[in-house]
């Protein structure tokens, strides 16, 4: 079975559920092999074209207009900004994070609040338990508008969470191969509540989930690069003994998108541990798809070939690349002289054996692993853990930001009012998506659909490894690196409900109309949770009613 391709559905191609078995005919022409491995044109009309482009960016521009809108409220650190946004500032002063330090001891939230930035030691480096990347990130917004603006804590990840919503529309084009569902998949994303609370503070977990979904994309676009590579190497191949002196196929050279890949792939890393977890499922899902590919053309011993062409040189590029993209990351603790742990190897000496070894990069590694010590042991009770199985239906929201004025305080007009910011995902999206995510378990187990297997890559990389850290303390907001799969997941089976291509107007129509009413439902909703998103002042009752959905489930 085929999802459908809404835009052009007379002409759009159906790509078949399962790679098709090989031709028997000694030579295959190019234009045959290239759409049998990667497909027909997505569009053939000037138009549907033009919606590939344009349907997304009006998506980034609604979206991007709703995250920048009073982005400096609360003009307060929210959550756990009040680590990476003073640490931010620390890097852009010291290239490193420093101990909080002078006058205002451990508690100097309300000193930088209010603009008195030296809250930092000169001379003690902080043990910081994340990658320096996702800082230096918030640190840009913070050098452009200065550290005592609230919107330069935010504005920096407010411009990749926009970005994302243009970067979601097109993968989910060339992925459904549909510029309508590319836009849907856009205005998603742009109306989802999780990714919406992320997009507005100066938080890491944002800043993972792009990297890692620029590093689908970029694996996205390899797929289809290689596969007309492949087709063109199998279409000069001789038509007599071929099998025997090449049985291996085609070489396809260099695949610069893998390259791409691994850089994103280091800079998640570096913004966060979790990044791992996407580099070994991405890493397989590519050679995965080279097997296919090489099954599809009729060679004798596909994974082998695979192995052999693609997959070692696959490790081999992606691997070392993010590892040195996540070495280079530290380069500010490397030329500081105060980096947390930075004399450990002085005090450490080795023997004979590792004395090439640089102090700086012994002390280094040292320092990583109390980094992994201090995850192992992250098991400290919260009142806002939750297990990953509640994720999916957002049934645990990480209350980040509650204050509660009285009459006459910050604009309360009633006895009682509520200011808080809590990332409840929209509820259309996130429950659709548990139906979504079995429709696309059946697509992939007995109809072998790649792209349903590639969006279930993207909750394999960001959803599973929480159920096998045992005992660690986690929280919902962690789901957000996994948000643009739901959101594929969810357009994949919108596809299914508009109908295959070349199914009647009247199945259309009907498909169309539900289509219709979700998406009117899910920006309803949206906007029904937006003061909760936004820290607005509003009657502490009608707080109550927006939280019904967290306060029952």
């Amino acid at each position: 079975m085929a999802i459908v391709t809404a835009a052009a559905p007379a002409l759009a191609p159906r790509q078949p559920a399962r790679e098709p078995a090989p031709a028997r005919a000694p030579r295959e022409s190019l234009e045959a092999l290239r759409r049998r491995l990667v497909g027909g044109p997505i569009s053939v009309s000037r138009g549907d074209r033009l919606l590939g482009w344009l349907g997304p960016l009006v998506a980034m521009i609604i979206g991007g207009v709703l995250r920048f809108w009073d982005l400096g409220r609360p003009h307060q650190l929210v959550f756990d900004e009040t680590y990476y946004v003073k640490q931010a500032w620390s890097m852009l002063q010291f290239g490193v994070e420093m101990r909080n330090g002078g006058p205002f001891g451990e508690k100097p939230d309300e000193a930088f609040t209010q603009g008195t930035l030296d809250v930092f030691s000169t001379t003690d480096g902080d043990l910081v338990v994340h990658g320096p990347v996702g800082k230096w990130v918030i640190a840009a917004g913070q050098w452009i508008f200065g550290a005592d603006s609230s919107v330069g804590w935010r504005f920096s990840v407010a411009v990749l969470g926009t970005v994302s919503i243009f970067m979601i529309g097109r993968i989910a084009r060339r992925l459904l191969r549909s510029s309508q569902l590319g836009t849907i998949a856009a205005l998603l994303l742009a109306l989802e509540g999780h990714h919406f609370v992320h997009s507005r503070t100066g938080l890491l977990d944002l800043i993972l989930m792009f990297f890692a979904l620029a590093a689908f994309g970029a694996l996205l676009l390899d797929r289809e690069y290689a596969r007309a590579r492949l087709a063109a190497g199998m279409a000069q191949r001789p038509t007599e003994g071929w099998a025997a002196r090449d049985w291996l196929g085609p070489r396809l050279g260099c695949r610069p998108w893998r390259w791409f890949a691994g850089l994103m792939l280091g800079l998640a890393i570096g913004t966060k541990w979790s990044g791992l977890y996407f580099l070994a499922v991405f890493g397989l899902l590519t050679v995965l798809w080279d097997v296919g590919a090489r099954r599809a053309v009729g060679l004798r011993k596909p994974r082998y070939a695979a192995a052999r062409r693609d997959g070692i040189p696959a490790f081999f590029t992606i691997v070392p690349l993010a590892a040195v993209t996540y070495l280079g990351s530290w380069w500010g603790w490397f030329v500081s002289e105060h980096g947390y742990n930075k004399g450990w190897a002085a005090g450490h000496p080795v023997t004979s054996t590792w004395a090439w070894v640089p102090d700086d990069l012994r002390s280094w590694w040292d320092y990583q692993g109390q980094i992994l010590d201090f995850h192992r042991g992250l098991a400290t009770p919260h009142s806002y853990q939750s297990h990953p199985w509640s994720w999916i239906v957002m049934g645990r929201p990480t209350s980040m930001f509650a204050e509660y004025p009285k009459l006459g305080e910050d604009g309360c007009t009633v006895d009682m009012c509520a200011k808080a910011i809590t990332p409840i995902g929209t509820p259309t999206i996130w429950w659709v998506g548990v139906g979504a995510v079995l429709l696309l378990l059946f697509r992939w187990a007995l109809g072998r659909d790649w792209r349903a297997g590639a969006i279930l890559a993207g909750y394999a990389g960001g959803y599973l490894p929480w159920f096998v850290v045992g005992d660690r303390t986690i929280y919902q907001f962690y789901a957000v690196a996994f948000v643009p799969y739901v959101v594929l997941a969810v357009t994949y089976l919108i596809g299914v409900v508009l109908g295959p291509p070349g199914c009647s107007r009247e199945r259309r129509q009907v498909g169309a109309a539900a289509v219709g009413c979700f998406l009117v439902l899910t920006a309803l909703v949206f906007a029904w949770f937006l003061p909760l998103y936004t820290a607005q002042v509003i009657p502490y009752r009608q707080w109550w009613l927006h939280m019904w959905f967290p306060s029952w489930v």
